[in-house]
């Protein structure tokens, strides 16, 4: 694996790559807290046969860290994503854009807006806007689930997170999810990510900038106080295929509940003995249902 800059619209941008440049294009986008990083479990597995490339999306890592929240709505970051596959596979689409938690917005946003850029669509423990909306709107278990984006979208967040070496994001981390892959090398490797406090708000404003709304518990929001949300413009035309691991305490499979009727060629598999961090915990086996997804006729 090796890292290259790219200049998107002037500003640059860090990729994790590997692979042969003549290979069909992987796109992997991660998701909060995390960096390009969050792929290095899984991508030695996939770079034999495909172009890897997992950039730090804006905000984040090595790469351009705006400070304004406008800077973090969905257009701009599909621009940037959109960007990443003409330079590295510019004559074809994507063989696959991959994502998880907050990279698969962007990796749904592609499959809406620019389907042409990609051949499938993969995601791992993230959410389609459409039935995510209903779950953190209902006032139940994933409206309960969710209300730490109510404190990451607080004004100022970012002092409390940076404090005592980023100790309060390690905590997001937790969740009572299974951290045992997460090595003092790795804590090292995610407290350089996130850098000063410039950095920990750029992260945060992807959650400021997102008009999804949350209810509070036992409060649901009536459908009609809700962004709309039309079917057929959050319709996914290519093969889509979702990985869930079952253990996630963040996003619940209620948050998924539906995604179906937006989709032409769904695949579920869901993972037991794995949480929202599977692409750390379980990568092997992530990887092999990548190329069986990629692979089917």
């Amino acid at each position: 694996m090796r890292s290259e800059t790219l200049s998107i619209s002037g500003h640059s941008f860090n990729m994790l790559v590997a692979g042969d440049a003549g290979h069909p294009l992987l796109l992997f986008l991660h998701g909060f807290p995390e960096y390009s990083g969050a792929y290095e479990d899984l991508i030695p597995h996939l770079s034999q046969d495909y172009l890897c490339v997992a950039p730090d999306q804006r905000g984040f890592g090595a790469s351009w860290k705006p400070q304004a929240v406008k800077d973090y709505v969905l257009p701009a970051l599909l621009q940037d994503a959109a960007a990443v596959i003409d330079h590295y596979s510019p004559h074809s689409p994507a063989a696959a854009v991959i994502g998880h938690d907050w990279g698969s917005a962007v990796a749904y946003g592609l499959a809406f807006r620019f389907p042409e850029k990609l051949a499938k669509l993969i995601i791992a423990n993230g959410v389609h806007p459409g039935p995510f909306q209903r779950a953190m709107a209902a006032g139940v278990a994933q409206t309960a689930a969710s209300q730490y984006i109510a404190d990451l979208r607080r004004d100022g967040e970012e002092h409390n997170l940076i404090a005592n070496d980023h100790a309060a994001i390690f905590e997001i981390f937790n969740k009572h999810m299974d951290m045992g892959w997460l090595t003092e090398d790795r804590r090292a490797g995610y407290r350089k990510a996130w850098g000063d406090i410039n950095g920990v708000r750029a992260m945060l404003n992807w959650y400021r900038a997102s008009p999804l709304k949350l209810a509070k518990p036992g409060q649901p929001i009536p459908p009609k106080d809700l962004p709309p949300l039309p079917t057929d413009a959050l319709r996914v035309r290519m093969p889509h295929l979702l990985i869930w691991g079952m253990n996630d305490s963040a996003l619940l499979p209620e948050s998924y509940a539906g995604l179906d009727a937006y989709c032409d060629d769904l695949t579920i598999e869901e993972v037991p003995d794995a949480d929202h961090w599977i692409l750390h915990q379980r990568p092997q086996d992530v990887a092999i249902r990548i190329r069986h997804f990629l692979t089917r006729p």
